[in-house]
Order: structure tokens, then C-alpha cells, then sequence
């Protein structure tokens, strides 16, 4: 359903009942925002580019504004936020825990996905545990470092495949082998196999997850108007039944792989990453020596998160940047082709203090989750003079913090150089830089996502050059971005491969 449809659909469901008992009156100690309409609240105003309309609605009320969303209070963490650092703090440092809860769409809750998951738990005993699990077993630094051999020979085979390009002069589509190479990434991680080939193309696996994130990110009748839910009027829960089949893929493997250790007459169970133990044989070894410390539930939806937000999460938006002004891209691939080619085999890609840089100044521009996860108010919380009453969603809206010319030089360019010399980190620490959020729900996987865009992007730098179909030039590429959990582009960018170098990222 287009927005369009989902305007007219939501009009006449408001049109049909309405009543006057329901007020638009505002409670004065909220935080400022627009009024809202009886029954849909300010829905009409976040428009198909809600971040967008957050910022240009936070320059009329301030860095903190509430709204009302049908039957939801949300309370937005908005652009200038970033210009007085006390603010962030407050909300990722001092109140943390407070607004550590999550607030979980209709989406979210299908098959019980809601009780097992990692970005939608409580702060508690379950999520404390799965947190715990996943730092030691998958994101530790033991593991990541175990990994990097791994890593470097799937990038290889990009390299490979664009190659194969170049040889044909075949268009390549950016998103689908930067999907591919993450997708085997992981899987040889988690089960030591494959799961998408170059010249079959991935596009069935990439459908099923991007089903997923879409029916996560479009407004949902029933998340404004619970009583809604059953009905399903938009078909988001029954497009969300594609997460049963990974489940399903995911169940056989894991049948397959217990199997092959039943029939082995010795197998190493210690808990350790070892060269022949991948993710999947760590956590089967810690169910069997307990089973309510991490059932198969556990482990389908851990495997889930990790496969659908680190395949879509790397950002496909600074290769646009790099590619829209040729003057930008010629000085920036130049500058990293020579820091590459003068440190190549005597220090990792991502200490390169300059990709760091470019990697950085994407991530301002085009964060991989405009609005971050929705956080929840657990309690009444005095915030700034106002209050935040208990169960508020709580959104950020670190795609305007990155935009505010308050706190950044010419915001709309793309310049690396801003982050030379300046010490601003991605980690949750530099508050005016936060596209993995902050706190206790900080992204588990932000280290692993730090590794895979840095290698993706130096491993193909100095290599490759582009050229467009057509002729086309540049700046006359769509740069239009498609809203979601995750941003992305309207229109895949579609490029040539040609021998020198490819700024794919």
C-alpha cells in the first residue's frame, strides 16, 4: 500500500469514527508540537519522509517535541539536540534506563518474535542474558579477529566477480553483490557455508529480507489504533510470514548440524573459537550444557537480526556522494588510493585514519536507520522542564542531527576531511554522532558492521574505476532515498565496472 492509499485509508477510517469524546487537547507539560487532530492525532504530518518532516517540524518547536500518533504519544529527540550535548547525555547517559524499554509494532510481535528478540526486549534477565551470549560468541574481539581471514577471502571473491564484470563490461547493481558478499560473510561466521553465489545472483534471499524490513518500516493502522490489529487492513502481518521460512532454513541446519555431531565419535565442546568451531557449534555447545540458558528459539531469532539488519545495514550512499560531484570523487579516491597502496599489508584497512573519515561522513549523511529503534518510556520521566509520561515512544532523528548546520560546516556536502584530526567516534560516545544509537540498546553488532565496511570499501578502492549506461553523468543520477527501518535508495545505483578503481561505498 502507497502513501497515498494509506492517507485515503486512514481518513475514512478517522471520518467513520470519530467521536468527540476523543480530544486533541494537549496535557502542558508535555514538550511543544504541533496540534493534534481529534482521533489521528499528527499523523497527517509525518508525510513518506518522516525523518524529513521531523526536522522541518523541529525548527518551528524546538530540539524536543511531542506528537501525537492516533492512541500514541511520541516524543521526538530532534535536530539541534547535538548542539547542547547536556541534552543527548540525558537521554543515552542519565536517563538510560529509564528510556530503556522498546516500543514494539504490530510487526514486531508476529509469531511471538517480540518475546526472543534482542532489539524488541525489556531491559531484564532475558535480554541481559542474549546480550551477554551474542558479546561473547559472536561480536568479542577474539571472534572478530578469528574471522578476519574469512572476511578477507569473501572480499576477494568480489573482487573476483567485478572483474568478471570488467572483462564483459556488464552493469553491476551495487546493492545486490555489497548484499552478497555481507549475506557469505555471515554465514560462513554462523555455519560455515554459503548462501548466495555472485552469478546466480541472491535476489530470492535479498526479497525475503527486505520483505521483512519493509513491512517492519511502513505506517501500520495498528500501531496508531491497536483495536485494529486483528484486522491486518494492510497486509503487513501476513507479508511478515516470510520470516517463518528463514525459520525454517535455519531449523535445518541446525538438524543437519546436530546430526553430523551425533554421528562423530569425538567433538570438541569446549566453549572456545577455535578453527574449527563456527557460531553455530559455540551456541549448540551452550545449549547442551543448558538448554533454558539458550533454547532453539533463541538462536532462530538471534540468527535472524543478525542476517536481516547486518545485510541491509551497510550504508549504499557514500559511493552516490563520491560519484555525484566527479571533483569530490576524483579527490577522495585518489587520497585513499595512495594511503592504501603506501600502508597495504602492514596495517588493518579500518585504522586507515582517512577511510575512517569517509566512512564517518557517510554515515552523518545517510545513517543506516534514519529515526534509530524506537525507544520506550518505562516511567514518568522530568526531562528539560517537561514530562515524559510513562510508555512514550521515543524516537531520534539522527538523520537531522547530521543535517544541522548548527553543529556541522556545510552540512549537505560530503566532506571526509571534517573528521581528520578531531577524535569524533560512531561508538556512542560523540553524541552529535550516533547512526548505531547509544546507551545500554546501542547496536550489538556495530563492531563486525565496522569491520565489513571498511574492508568492503578498501579491498575495492584502488582497483576500480565506473562508468553509468547511457553516458549518464553523475549528477544526474536519482538520489531520491526510500524510507524505512533501514534507509535506502529509491532507484538501485547500477554502475560499470572498468579497470583502476570502483568507489562502491
Amino acid at each position: 500500500m502507497d502513501y497515498a492509499t494509506f492517507i485515503l485509508l486512514l481518513s475514512l477510517l478517522s471520518t467513520f469514527i470519530y467521536t468527540i469524546t476523543i480530544s486533541g487537547h494537549r496535557n502542558s507539560r508535555l514538550p511543544p508540537g504541533p496540534y493534534p487532530f481529534p482521533i489521528i492525532g499528527n499523523l497527517l504530518k509525518l508525510g513518506d519522509k518522516p525523518h524529513h518532516s521531523f526536522a522541518t517540524l523541529s525548527k518551528r518547536y524546538g530540539p524536543l517535541m511531542s506528537l501525537k500518533l492516533g492512541n500514541r504519544t511520541t516524543i521526538a529527540n530532534f535536530p539541534t539536540v547535538v548542539s547542547s550535548p547536556n541534552i543527548a547525555k540525558e537521554f543515552f547517559q542519565t536517563h538510560d534506563r529509564e528510556f530503556s524499554s522498546r516500543s514494539v509494532p504490530a510487526t514486531g510481535q508476529f509469531v511471538d518474535h517480540h518475546k526472543y528478540s534482542m532489539v524488541w526486549l525489556p531491559v531484564g534477565k532475558q535480554w541481559r542474558r542474549l546480550r551477554r551470549i551474542s558479546k561473547e560468541y559472536l561480536f568479542s574481539l577474539q571472534c572478530l579477529d578469528g574471522s578476519e581471514g574469512l572476511r578477507a577471502e569473501k572480499m576477494q571473491e568480489l573482487v573476483n566477480h567485478v572483474n568478471q564484470c570488467c572483462a564483459h563490461e556488464k552493469e553491476v547493481h551495487i546493492s545486490a553483490i555489497a548484499f552478497t558478499t555481507t549475506l557469505n560473510i555471515l554465514s560462513n561466521f554462523i555455519f560455515s557455508t554459503d548462501f548466495a553465489q555472485y552469478v546466480t545472483s541472491s535476489q530470492e534471499f535479498m526479497e525475503v529480507v527486505s520483505a521483512l524490513m519493509d513491512a517492519a518500516a511502513k505506517p501500520n493502522l495498528a500501531d496508531f489504533f491497536p483495536i485494529l490489529k486483528s484486522l491486518d487492513l494492510q497486509g503487513l502481518l501476513r507479508r511478515s510470514n516470510v520470516g517463518m521460512a528463514m525459520g525454517r532454513v535455519w531449523d535445518g541446519i541446525i538438524d543437519q548440524r546436530l546430526q553430523t555431531r551425533s554421528s562423530s565419535s569425538s567433538y570438541d565442546n569446549d566453549i572456545t573459537l577455535s578453527t574449527n568451531n563456527d557460531v553455530l557449534d559455540l551456541l549448540l555447545n551452550l545449549q547442551m550444557k543448558d538448554k533454558c540458558e539458550f533454547s532453539r528459539n533463541d538462536m532462530r531469532n538471534l540468527f535472524l537480526e543478525l542476517i536481516q539488519h547486518q545485510t541491509h545495514s551497510n550504508g549504499q550512499w557514500s559511493s552516490f556522494f563520491v560519484t555525484q560531484k566527479n571533483e569530490t570523487r576524483s579527490e577522495v579516491v585518489e587520497h585513499m588510493r595512495n594511503i592504501i597502496e603506501t600502508y597495504k599489508n602492514r596495517i588493518s584497512l579500518d585504522s586507515h585514519i582517512y577511510l575512517q573519515a569517509v566512512i564517518k561522513e557517510t554515515l552523518r549523511l545517510h545513517p543506516p536507520a534514519p529515526l534509530l529503534v524506537p525507544h520506550q518510556a518505562i516511567q514518568d520521566v522530568e526531562f528539560q522542564g517537561f514530562v515524559i509520561p510513562k510508555n512514550a515512544e521515543i524516537l531520534c532523528n539522527v538523520w537531522g542531527m547530521g543535517r544541522d548546520p548548527d553543529v556541522w560546516r556545510d552540512p549537505e556536502l560530503f566532506i571526509p576531511e571534517r573528521f581528520l584530526n578531531v577524535g569524533i567516534e560512531y561508538k556512542g560516545q560523540d553524541f552529535n554522532l550516533i547512526p548505531f544509537g547509544a546507551g545500554r540498546r546501542i547496536c550489538p553488532g556495530l563492531n563486525i558492521a565496522h569491520r565489513i565496511l571498511h574492508t568492503m570499501l578498501g579491498s575495492l578502492i584502488h582497483k576500480f574505476d565506473r562508468k553509468f549506461k547511457g553516458n549518464m553523468r553523475p549528477q544526474d543520477m536519482d538520489m531520491e532515498e526510500k524510507f524505512g527501518i533501514v534507509l535506502q535508495r529509491k532507484v538501485p545505483l547500477m554502475v560499470i565496472p572498468t579497470k583502476l578503481y570502483l568507489y562502491l561505498f
